[in-house]
């Protein structure tokens, strides 16, 4: 543990940070999985709808640094083809 003040103040801000990051990652996972079984159950509608809550779960992690923005939008490139796949 650190003595100095800011160094204390700063492993409390981090550990704040961490544990939000990590349910903002959280929700943004269930979303793709939500889409994902949709998409294995081959519901149209259902699965558009969840497409963009899930593209917007990952836009707004890349927003925010939880993710790369290239990594988002690998994931919702692959995203967009399993949806046009399953509509096609």
């Amino acid at each position: 543990m650190p003595n100095i003040k800011s160094a204390i103040k700063r492993v409390k801000t981090t550990e704040n940070r961490r544990t939000r990051n990590i349910a903002f990652k959280s929700s943004m996972r269930t979303a793709v999985k939500k889409f994902e079984t949709s998409v294995a159950d081959k519901n149209v509608e259902l699965a558009t709808q969840l497409y963009s809550e899930a593209s917007k779960q990952l836009d707004k992690a890349a927003q925010r640094n939880i993710i790369h923005k290239n990594t988002a939008g690998r994931q919702k490139s692959r995203l967009a083809k399993q949806l046009n796949s399953l509509s096609a």
